[in-house]
C-alpha cells in the first residue's frame, strides 16, 4: 500500500546538464519498493505548483531511496533547489512493477529511462541473474549511469545520436546485435524507442516489459490522465502500469 511520508533529502546531486539525483530516507519505501514502482512527489510547499510529480524509484540500499530526475518545467525546476536537510512530501511506493522472466536480462535505455531500469539491475544480480545494459542519449554529456551499470553489468553498451561517444546512432539498432536465447527485454524512454523495441521483441519472440513515460498526475488511477491504448482497451499507466508486457500495448 502506498504511503505519504515526510521525507528528508540526504543527498542532492547534479550529474548531467539538467539531470539531478535524490538522496531521500523513507525505511517504509525502502522496505516494500519494487523495480519499476514510483513515488509522487509535492515539490512545493507553497501550493504552486499544485500537482504531484511522478518519479520512478532509481535505486533501493538501506532505509533509503533515489530518484533520478531531469528539469525539464517549473516543478522540476523547483525541486532542484531543494537541498539537504529539508524534507519533502512523497506518496509511495505506487504503480506495477517489473517482473524477472528469465536468467538473462537485457535492458535498453533511452535518456532518462535509466531511472527505473538501475534498481532492477541490481536486484536481478542479488537474484543470480546476468544482466546486460544499452544505454542511448543524444549526446556524451546526457548518458546517464554507465559508471553505476559497469561493476554489475556483463556488458554495457552506449549510443549517442551525435556519435560524441559510444557508438553513433539509435539504441534500438544495438539491441539486435546482442539477442540471445533465452533472455527478456526490459526497456524505459520515449515512446517511439518503446515501439521499435516492442517490434524487435516480437519478431524475435523475446518477452518485452516496458515501463511507459507518461504523466501521472494522482499516482492511484483516479484522474484518468495517463491513459494508455492497449488492445484490450483503454488502462491507466500510473496503476495498471507504468511497467507493460510489450505486446499489451497498441503502438
Amino acid at each position: 500500500m502506498p504511503k505519504i511520508e515526510e521525507v528528508p533529502i540526504l543527498e542532492q546531486q547534479k550529474i548531467g546538464p539538467r539531470h539531478y539525483k535524490l538522496t531521500l530516507s523513507s525505511e517504509y519505501i525502502a522496505q516494500n519498493a519494487i523495480p519499476g514502482q514510483f513515488v509522487e512527489v509535492k515539490v512545493s510547499d507553497r501550493g504552486s505548483p499544485l500537482l504531484r510529480r511522478p518519479l520512478s524509484i532509481h535505486r533501493v540500499s538501506g532505509q533509503t531511496f533515489e530518484i533520478l530526475y531531469e528539469v525539464v518545467g517549473p516543478g522540476t525546476k523547483l525541486l532542484a533547489q531543494r537541498k539537504k536537510g529539508e524534507k519533502l512530501n512523497v506518496l509511495g511506493p505506487l504503480g506495477k512493477g517489473f517482473t524477472i522472466e528469465s536468467d538473462i536480462l537485457i535492458l535498453v535505455a533511452g535518456g532518462l529511462g535509466i531511472a527505473p531500469l538501475r534498481f532492477l539491475a541490481e536486484n536481478a544480480v542479488r537474484q543470480g541473474k546476468k544482466v546486460q545494459a544499452l544505454l542511448g542519449a543524444g549526446t556524451k554529456e546526457c548518458v546517464l549511469c554507465e559508471a553505476d551499470l559497469l561493476p554489475i553489468s556483463e556488458n554495457v553498451k552506449v549510443t549517442t545520436d551525435d556519435g560524441s561517444y559510444g557508438q553513433k546512432g539509435l539504441v534500438t539498432e544495438l539491441l539486435e546485435s546482442i539477442l540471445c536465447s533465452p533472455c527478456s527485454i526490459y526497456a524505459c524512454g520515449p515512446r517511439a524507442m518503446l515501439s521499435e523495441v516492442a517490434r524487435i521483441a516480437k519478431e524475435n519472440e523475446i518477452a518485452c516489459q516496458v515501463s511507459l513515460e507518461a504523466y501521472m498526475a494522482c499516482g492511484i488511477g483516479a484522474c484518468l490522465g495517463c491513459a494508455v491504448e492497449t488492445l484490450n482497451g483503454y488502462k491507466m499507466a500510473c496503476k495498471d502500469g507504468p511497467v507493460f508486457n510489450a505486446e499489451e500495448i497498441k503502438w
